[in-house]
């Protein structure tokens, strides 16, 4: 095909704030997480599709459910409102736990 470019798992955007490797970001509808550290402005690669722990909200999370980024609170949560779908949970997470398992979706939202 001529016209295909990458797979698109991994992508390069432009930094929108500093991040640290392994760190959060939304660039536009697009969630990824960064492969390494980058400054505000700098190009960076992020993965988009895959399977990562993510901070999460003091929520109880059932295997399954469907995931949003709260860009505001930088954490994954249950609660749909203005945050972005960024994938569904692997497994059950109690509302004391500092992470969630993460299946990326790799759709913009």
């Amino acid at each position: 095909m001529k016209n295909f470019i990458q797979p698109g798992d991994i992508v390069t955007v432009v930094a929108p704030a500093a991040v640290s490797s392994g760190g959060c970001v939304l660039v536009g509808a697009l969630f990824g997480v960064a492969v390494s550290d980058a400054a505000s402005g700098d190009t960076m690669e992020m993965i988009t599709e895959g399977v990562v722990d993510l901070p999460k909200a003091a929520v109880a999370i059932i295997q399954g459910a469907k995931l949003y980024w709260d860009n505001t609170a930088k954490n994954v949560t249950t609660t749909v409102g203005t945050n972005t779908l960024i994938g569904c949970a692997l497994l059950a997470a109690a509302v004391g736990d500092a992470t969630s398992r993460v299946r990326l979706n790799g759709v913009a939202a």
